[in-house]
């Protein structure tokens, strides 16, 4: 499967840069979708539109043997690209900064590989948007296209994501937790402001501020086991107007990630804990809490599989052991439905720097894209031919 992924190269980058060009953010794909359901149908691929708002399934094969689905995501970011490349985006303030191009890219290539297959079940490509954000109800693509039905049937689901960090032609991938469930807390201090001079006659809100920032820092290392990997990170703290008056309110937002359920609850109930502290020193606050994506699990045996496609497709040294990391995916709503595994991609040139996920000059080594293609597509023949 991999010299036929070399075969179509051209074909991947072309889509990856098109699509680069021109990046869309959330379920705003409109175009990005386009593209992909006029590809599929050029390749007289059955499609469905709108699937989870704007999403794109495609189906191959008969649904009455094994059922596997792959996954990329379509949207972009809201950044500005700083690159100088003639793909660069067109669209001032946004970007794609997290590879989602490129997923699109390879998932079009796995359509274009198994179209020329004869195959012995369905393998259903699920093209997603919204991976990066939520709508007005706090959904973001994946639990959307499960709603409509995408996972139906499915016995397992696969996706790969770019890594920058990890060199072109290698592959990393691990069993288990790999992904951390990501949710925000939002909350105000509440005091009683007046005028600068006189903060005896006020609740000093900033000042309450500080205590409870203290404590929420201390979450991690000081009520969660050792062996426990959480974190707490405040992003944003807005409040005061001028350099002589103590605000009334200060609002605070930021971000939980846990691996366990029990440290998931946990880390809400020890933020609720801290933010009590304003009562004793004569304030208050209120707090909302938004649940976010799950922790993503990784099936031992699904990733299984991906590590020995990998091994055949690339060579034993060219696939290592992910780490986990406390960064979030959406794709965890898919493999609480269907046995699933995401494996990681390396997109950096040989030699060069590492090039990190989120940043205005993300770029990556588009002579990756064919191995991206060749592993999924390659995983999902071999299931669907019971070679696993």
């Amino acid at each position: 499967m991999l010299a036929e992924a070399q075969q179509i190269k051209n074909d991947l980058i072309q889509w990856r840069r098109t699509i680069h060009r021109n990046p869309e953010l959330g379920f705003n794909v409109f175009q990005t979708g386009e593209l992909v359901a006029q590809t599929l149908s050029d390749l007289g691929i059955e499609t469905q539109t709108g699937v989870g708002k704007t999403g794109v399934v495609a189906y191959l094969g008969e649904p009455q043997g094994p059922v596997i689905a792959i996954r990329a995501d379509m949207d972009a970011l809201p950044i500005q690209e700083e690159n100088a490349v003639e793909y660069a985006s067109q669209v001032p303030g946004c970007m794609h900064a997290c590879g989602h191009d490129a997923h699109t890219a390879m998932l079009l290539g796995v359509a274009k590989l198994l179209s020329r297959k004869k195959l012995s079940g369905q393998v259903r490509l699920l093209f997603q948007p919204s991976e990066e954000a939520a709508d007005e109800q706090g959904i973001s693509g994946a639990p959307r296209m499960i709603e409509d039905g995408a996972l139906e049937g499915v016995d397992a689901v696969i996706a790969l994501h770019v890594d920058g960090k990890l060199n072109t032609g290698e592959i990393c991938i691990q069993e288990g937790w790999v992904g951390a469930a990501a949710d925000t807390f939002r909350a105000n201090i509440i005091g009683r402001g007046g005028h600068g001079a006189y903060p005896h006659q006020t609740v000093d809100s900033i000042w309450l501020t500080s205590q409870v920032l203290n404590a929420l820092y201390a979450i991690p290392s000081r009520q969660i086991k050792p062996l426990e990997p959480s974190v707490v990170t405040v992003g944003i703290i807005e409040g005061g107007t001028t350099d002589n008056v103590i605000p009334d309110t200060v609002y605070l937002e930021g971000t939980l990630r846990s691996f366990s359920d029990e440290i998931r609850e946990q880390l809400v109930q020890e933020v609720e804990r801290v933010l009590s502290i304003t009562r004793s020193l004569g304030g208050d606050y209120d707090l909302e809490i938004e649940r976010g994506y799950p922790p993503q699990h990784n099936d031992p045996k699904v990733a299984a599989w991906l590590h020995q496609v990998g091994v055949d497709l690339l060579g034993k040294t060219k696939v290592s052991e992910a780490q986990r990391t406390m960064g979030a995916e959406d794709f965890s709503f898919m493999t609480q439905i269907a046995q699933g595994a995401m494996f990681n991609l390396g997109v950096k040139p040989p030699q060069a720097e590492p090039r990190y996920l989120h940043t205005a000059t993300f770029d990556l080594d588009e002579d990756a894209l064919p191995f991206g293609s060749a592993i999924l597509a390659e995983t999902a023949l071999r299931f669907l031919n019971g070679d696993f």
